[in-house]
């Protein structure tokens, strides 16, 4: 249980603010410090020393279901001499102010696998917890976490949590009151998208506010079109985003979006979830976490399926699904609560917790009991294990001063006036450029 919550404003060192070329992102959300008393006996149990005292914790688990599972698994850290103060804030304001925060971190923080972490990692600003790993998390985590959890030093920087997957969704009791059939051909949901707009209801929801949802749409589309190798290059800097398959990429998009609600960069994704959730809008690309945009969770009438073949060449042998997770600061202030935390983090004791609260996801841990899970959870869970490759997302496969400052402004320019595309493209291009050469 959560014992005393203490609300304060953050302090300029702790929230920074990132500028983009256009305008300057505004508001920090206000940080709660939040002590959770624990219980004793983990530490021994993995071979870690025994932590005590303060642990300071960055956390993005903002909306209201993640927030309720993420308090459970903090709840019951079974440490009792380890006093946990959670620093929250929104999702889309931690994200984007991730590099200023990182002078100043948590001792333990929020992030995702793969590049990200790696980018972070070296740059010297997360620290190595390669003895966690040793002291057991091997033993219940996959190698292709371990793989996304490495650094480019060869050390571990990064805890698997949860993942998920991206996809189109759709609630099932809709589709069979209309007679509609999941499409498995770019012209099939073309025809499915007229036919919802005849009915009256709004194919696709989206909300691009935080400058992220747009990108999921972008690596479908890029991913099926031109396949995953080209696809992870072009996030790498090895592609450019003038190449003739890129603007491809943006013309079938281009067909796409007046199916899509208006005015997506003024709307928050929570709100086009909200309109997906009660029937509005048909379908959303998103990932399987948009279950908590449906009253307590509820998953029973949500389900998805992969982007349809658009290359058959390459047919749907790709799949996005996100590891969220955990690092340490490089210099923690508690370097053994903190690393104690992140032990336990990775067990199936955390991600039960969690996962008792919030059924949108999946927990890293390989024996995690799997009885419990909805039919969308064992959907996701067979997706990924059904495909050749797996992606990250495009703010984690790619450098994050591209993502934040190039991608997210040019996919929404590109949503506010596609005719522009062309030179939305040789802009990106030529930061994309001074970014990956610098």
């Amino acid at each position: 249980m959560v014992t005393r919550i203490t609300r304060r404003a953050p302090s300029p060192s702790r929230v920074g603010v990132f500028l983009d070329r256009r305008d300057l992102l505004k508001g920090a959300g206000a940080a709660a410090g939040l002590a959770i008393a624990s219980r004793a006996g983990l530490a021994s149990a993995q071979g870690l020393p025994a932590g005590s005292g303060d642990l300071t914790f960055g956390s993005n688990y903002s909306d209201p279901l993640p927030q309720q599972g993420f308090h459970a698994a903090i709840d019951a850290f079974p440490n009792k001499n380890v006093t946990v103060k959670l620093n929250e804030s929104d999702h889309n304001t931690y994200q984007q102010n991730i590099t200023t925060y990182l002078q100043n971190p948590d001792d333990v923080m929020c992030w995702f696998a793969g590049y990200r972490m790696r980018f972070f990692a070296s740059q010297g600003l997360v620290g190595d917890i390669t003895d966690v790993w040793d002291a057991g998390l091997s033993k219940v985590q996959t190698e292709g976490f371990k793989q996304a959890s490495t650094g480019d030093d060869g050390k571990m920087h990064f805890v698997p949590w949860l993942y998920y997957c991206w996809g189109v969704h759709y609630r099932p009791s809709i589709f069979q009151k209309n007679g509609w059939e999941v499409p498995t051909t770019w012209d099939a949901l073309l025809s499915l998208a007229d036919n919802m707009k005849s009915a009256g209801v709004t194919p696709f929801a989206l909300g691009n506010d935080g400058r992220w949802p747009a990108m999921g749409t972008f690596d479908q589309l890029n991913f099926r079109l031109n396949g995953y190798q080209f696809h992870v290059d072009l996030m790498a800097g090895k592609e450019k985003w003038t190449d003739d398959r890129v603007k491809n990429v943006f013309k079938q998009w281009t067909t796409l979006v007046p199916y899509h609600q208006d005015n997506p960069n003024g709307r928050k994704w929570e709100e086009a979830g909200s309109s997906f959730a009660n029937g509005e809008c048909g379908m959303m690309t998103i990932g399987n976490f948009v279950a908590i945009q449906f009253p307590n969770g509820d998953a029973s009438d949500l389900d998805f399926f992969p982007w349809p073949s658009m290359n058959d060449q390459f047919g749907t042998d790709t799949i996005e699904a996100p590891i969220d997770g955990f690092m340490m600061a490089a210099k923690p202030k508690n370097a053994a609560a903190a690393k104690e935390m992140l032990g336990y983090l990775g067990t199936k004791d955390a991600q039960q917790a969690y996962l008792a609260k919030d059924s949108s996801v999946i927990g890293a841990a390989t024996d995690v009991d799997q009885s419990g899970y909805n039919s969308l959870q064992k959907k996701a869970i067979a997706a990924v294990g059904a495909s050749a490759h797996v992606t990250q997302f495009l703010d984690r496969d790619t450098s994050p001063e591209f993502a934040e400052n190039v991608a997210g402004p040019g996919l929404a320019d590109f949503l506010s006036d596609p005719t522009k595309i062309d030179s939305i493209l040789s802009d990106m291009q030529s930061q994309a450029e001074a970014i990956f050469t610098s």
